[in-house]
């Protein structure tokens, strides 16, 4: 039913919503001691239980809870594991004009999975909110596997700390693996039939440039691949038939800036030919994503979502352009295996992308209406 849900609608967002005016008052007061973690945790599920109902009456049949609770997309993930801390290096993230807040996760202990995980607790309140909407679907999106570990080998402090507690990569490999897979289970066991890991690694491995900064040049993209694909099968592995799996993938979404360039055509082959999903988040909203061809990669009878409707600006885009773009792909993917998306969530951070929320929502229904027009109810 899940996985028919998420099929049939043809039309489908990646998860984080710009967060409303009274939720970032409340994050910065708590983070000024003015409110205590009560009254923020009240204030999130206030938010939440606003954003479901508004979701539901837009027409979409799976929600998220906007990722209300986290300050960012990936890193709260990571800290809820146990093993790691959160620090504050001397430097965010690099970004096309502009450079993120400074927070980072670092290893300090053997990476496993804690139960009082707080993607855990978000999924059950979420759930919990939508238990007499039948035709309702919850999804939980986590941060992938590889993007865990990109995190942890990021400047000279993480992989200093990393050496200190693992000096075999294959354990590495290994518990990273064992924690999500101990995540992505208990999400199941709370009710959890969908879930998708949201994954820059690979939008960001295309960029030459890119990752020539980030590693001086030192590096070699068939063993990147190879270490992401290797950590994310091993999260998907041996889980039950009816949770369905999928992967977003995108090249940086921070206050409508992006990180990286350049199409899906390296990455094709371990990515879309190999990765053990159900379906595929792709963003192809402007040119630095590249053409479709890669698709043709992807095995018969998984689907793609393709993220045509940009999240980082205002302005809607000409439905008979995203019409046309959906049947060029086509060509590589059959008609009844793709939909229509947002290319990214409108706040991969709390900052938000440069829209009201508005247009986020006018955005919405200019998916839901072309994916009508082009599918059908």
């Amino acid at each position: 039913m899940v996985k028919q849900t998420a099929t049939k609608l043809h039309y489908d967002i990646v998860g984080s919503f710009l967060r409303p005016q009274e939720l970032k008052q409340a994050r910065a007061d708590f983070a000024d001691g003015q409110i205590d973690h009560k009254k923020l945790a009240a204030t999130e599920d206030e938010a939440i239980r606003d954003l479901v109902q508004k979701e539901i009456e837009a027409g979409l049949k799976v929600v998220t809870d906007g990722e209300f609770r986290r300050s960012y997309w990936h890193l709260d993930t990571f800290w809820g594991f146990a093993g790691i801390k959160h620090t504050q290096p001397e430097h965010g993230y690099f970004f096309h004009d502009e450079e993120t807040r400074a927070d980072s996760a670092q290893v300090v202990d053997k990476i496993a999975f804690d139960p009082e995980h707080p993607d855990v607790k978000a999924f059950k309140f979420l759930r919990d909110l939508v238990a007499d909407e039948p035709d309702i679907t919850v999804r939980q999106s986590i941060p992938a596997p590889a993007q865990f570990y990109s995190e942890l080998v990021r400047g000279e402090d993480n992989v200093a700390a990393l050496n200190k507690v693992y000096s075999d990569q294959d354990q590495l490999i290994a518990d990273i693996g064992q924690a999500y897979h101990d995540l992505i289970l208990a999400l199941y066991d709370a009710g959890c039939r969908d879930v998708k890991i949201d994954d820059c690694t690979w939008g960001m491995v295309v960029d030459h440039d890119f990752w020539k900064n980030m590693t001086n040049g030192d590096f070699d993209l068939n063993e990147l691949q190879d270490i992401y694909l290797k950590l994310n099968n091993a999260a998907l592995a041996d889980l039950p038939d009816d949770l369905r799996l999928s992967t977003h993938v995108c090249r940086g979404n921070y206050h409508s800036t992006w990180a990286a360039k350049g199409g899906y055509a390296p990455v094709a082959s371990h990515l879309l030919a190999q990765e053990d999903v159900d379906a595929f988040y792709l963003e192809f909203d402007d040119d630095r994503s590249g053409d479709f061809a890669p698709l043709a990669q992807v095995p018969a009878g998984k689907h793609v979502v393709l993220g045509l409707v940009t999240s980082k600006s205002p302005e809607l885009e000409n439905k008979q352009i995203l019409i046309d773009r959906i049947k060029e792909a086509t060509e590589f993917v059959p008609l009844e295996n793709l939909s229509l998306s947002t290319q990214c969530g409108f706040a991969s951070t709390e900052e938000g992308n440069k829209l009201t929320e508005q247009q986020e929502w006018d955005k919405i229904s200019l998916v839901i209406e072309t994916a009508h027009e082009v599918w059908g109810e």
